[in-house]
């Protein structure tokens, strides 16, 4: 999941699950890597709504911060790949951390308790670029915020990718760091055990799923239908205790046995897959939930798992280099809607609470005129066009909108096109292919999306469009 997390910002929103002896919590990112994003104002109060405590950011925007401020919300900001290298510089790492860490908790009362320098900076797919620039970032943040008086208050940590470790005989107990980076991972651990901070792991079964055809589907749930792994008499019937425990023999086996572990990535998409459906999603979420919420852990490290569901909202600027469904990893809709019903243990109705006060564009639509033939030739550069430039990650087999037609593609394709341009009239021409509508043009599980306003915060100038450039794409559209 690295490549595709490296930007924008991630909330983790942390959960209370009540049991008769104690209570733990639960996390879930939330990230900004969208068109057109929900103010954070909004945000926190649909956090605060659900009974959440925690929070995770990938980077330190400084809107997102701000609405966190006195929410009382546990804060997780974080350091972004590209910026390894710059916080190899004590100095640098120090205003940094004067600006994004100490201002906002002396002056804005935000409850920072974590700093995630890098994000998955190990990832197989990298390439090693990271590898001699992550600790040393790690280092210079740490002794920045000692110096800043924060040492105790404020722990740094690194998310890392399950990829990182392997087991030698395909079980737990033949876990260890992976041979070609077991230098780098043993002195990453070392000075988290040192500073007394996290290691923090994604784990994704979706994604076992997803490369391998032939992964035994129920291992990746938690219902106890999986063939049964013995492991010297320790049994797995799931996939997340089998991986979690494999870290916990890596870490035992290299003298960091006591470490605490952070899970900062696990969920289960909607969409973009024939395996990512609301329906697997609220399985698999529901069942985790379910797993964790008794304080049992997992065989090998018992008691309360701190973790973190990826993710509260979905985005549709993502990179899909790793497949349509990183649009799709959102408990919510893009406009802060539940996706299905999922019992975190902490409102009443025992289901997810919507956003409020969000604010919609005008109802209306765009769609592959009535009149038209689809075998118009103008169809096929028309749909690469808006495709290019919106999201049509729900288009295909198996996916929410695989039953549509031909003239239902077209339109689906125009209409994102569309809502992500603001409805502009000039964003629904397509060489006079395309038509305005004010009738809801959603059927069955295909919902055409409606765009909410445009948030004008200081992440949106980072990761939305500009209205200087918008203007100019139309511009060359018209004339081309």
């Amino acid at each position: 999941m690295g490549p595709s997390k490296s930007f924008g910002v991630l909330f983790v929103v942390g959960l209370l699950f009540f049991s008769p002896d104690q209570v733990t919590g639960i996390g879930a990112n939330w990230g900004t890597q969208s068109t057109h994003r929900l103010p954070p104002e909004i945000v926190v109060r649909m956090l605060k709504d659900n009974g959440i405590q925690k929070v995770k950011l990938f980077d330190a925007d400084y809107d997102t911060l701000k609405a966190l401020g006195k929410s009382g919300l546990e804060v997780m900001v974080g350091i972004p790949n590209d910026m390894l290298s710059t916080m190899g510089s004590l100095k640098a790492a120090e205003k940094w951390v004067s600006k994004n860490v100490s201002v906002h908790i002396n002056d804005n009362s935000v409850n920072i308790r974590y700093v995630a320098v890098g994000n998955e900076p190990y990832l197989t797919t990298y390439n090693g670029t990271y590898l001699r620039t992550t600790l040393p970032a790690m280092q210079n943040v740490q002794t920045a915020l000692i110096k800043a008086g924060l040492g105790s208050q404020v722990k740094v940590t690194c998310p890392l990718n399950a990829d990182v470790y392997e087991s030698s005989n395909t079980f737990p107990s033949g876990g260890d760091f992976r041979a070609d980076i077991h230098v780098y991972v043993s002195r990453l651990v070392k000075f988290l055990s040192d500073n007394g901070c996290p290691f923090t792991i994604n784990i994704y079964p979706f994604i076992s799923l997803y490369i391998d055809p032939n992964f035994p589907v129920e291992y990746a749930f938690f219902d106890g239908n999986a063939t049964p792994l013995n492991d010297g008499g320790t049994i797995y019937t799931n996939m997340f205790d089998a991986n979690h425990d494999t870290l916990v023999w890596a870490l035992q086996k290299n003298g960091f046995g006591n470490v605490p572990i952070i899970i900062g990535e696990i969920g289960w998409p909607t969409d973009g897959d024939h395996n990512a459906n609301a329906q697997l999603a609220q399985r698999f979420n529901q069942g985790f939930m379910q797993h964790i919420s008794g304080g049992k852990g997992t065989p090998m490290r018992p008691g309360p798992v701190d973790a973190y569901l990826f993710s509260l909202i979905d985005e549709d600027a993502k990179s899909i280099q790793p497949g349509n469904f990183e649009r799709h990893w959102g408990i919510l809709t893009y406009d802060g809607l539940p996706k299905y019903m999922l019992n975190l243990g902490t409102t009443n109705s025992g289901s997810l609470v919507p956003a409020r006060n969000v604010k919609y564009l005008e109802r209306k639509w765009c769609v592959f005129k009535p009149n038209a033939k689809v075998d118009d030739p103008q169809i096929a550069p028309s749909m690469s066009y808006a495709c290019g430039l919106a999201d049509c990650t729900s288009l295909g087999y198996q996916t929410s909108c695989g039953g549509l037609d031909a003239r239902g593609n077209i339109s689906y394709a125009f209409n994102s096109y569309y809502q992500i341009n603001n409805q502009l009239d000039d964003a629904c021409k397509f060489s006079g292919l395309g038509t305005v509508t004010k009738s809801d043009p959603s059927t069955g599980t295909c919902r055409f999306g409606l765009m909410i306003q445009q948030y004008y915060g200081g992440a949106q100038r980072k990761h939305g469009y500009t209205w200087t450039a918008l203007v100019l794409i139309l511009f060359l559209w018209t004339i081309l």
